[in-house]
């Protein structure tokens, strides 16, 4: 039996009417971009954790589309290139983050397999923003009040992703091979094609 998946119904998608803010090691780029209180709190935290890591990132303005299909289209991608970060709970209470490519969903006797566990969840939608300080569908490993073991299916290798970036109304770009290395992911087989439904 498989759980169910993180819902997409709140993917923030990119407006093409707005400008790319590129950001890379600008911990206060968010607050010139007219952020305030907790949105500019959570691209700070975003941003200082791609530098202290090295990895350069690009915030872009974004919408909240209906589905991940329609946030692929609107930001001009294929679904496999917007990567869903999805907050998984282990047996023992602990968390870890797996990083799962748009066009698949977790394959869970596979990371299981990966963890070395027998039983893992999706948590409700206040755990993983517990567990993380990020909602649903802006969830990132930037910045993440906590720094959860990441799990990352082999499929994003090599490829230039998009991806929550801590709050509604932004989206984060990064090279997916940075963004495994700088996180020390362990990255393999995690996941199966997505249901079409």
């Amino acid at each position: 039996m498989s759980a169910p998946q993180d819902p997409a119904d709140d993917i923030a998608t990119a407006d093409a009417a707005d400008s790319t803010e590129r950001v890379v090691f600008a911990p206060t780029s968010s607050s010139a971009a007219g952020e305030t209180g907790a949105d500019s709190d959570m691209t700070d935290r975003v941003v200082a954790d791609a530098a202290a890591r090295g990895i350069p990132i690009e915030l872009q303005a974004t919408e909240i589309a209906g589905s991940l299909d329609e946030a692929a289209a609107l930001r001009g991608i294929s679904p496999a290139d917007i990567v869903k970060t999805l907050v998984v709970k282990r047996h023992d209470g602990d968390y870890l983050l797996a990083l799962v490519p748009g066009d698949r969903q977790i394959a869970w006797a596979k990371l299981r397999a990966v963890v070395g566990v027998n039983k893992l969840r999706l948590p409700d939608p206040d755990a993983a923003f517990a567990a993380t300080g990020y909602v649903r569908g802006t969830i990132t490993p930037f910045g993440s009040t906590t720094a959860w073991p990441v799990y990352a299916d082999e499929r994003i290798r090599g490829r230039r992703v998009s991806m929550g970036a801590g709050r509604a109304g932004r989206t984060l770009y990064v090279d997916a091979d940075a963004l495994l290395s700088g996180f020390d992911a362990t990255v393999a087989d995690i996941t199966n094609p997505r249901d079409a439904s």
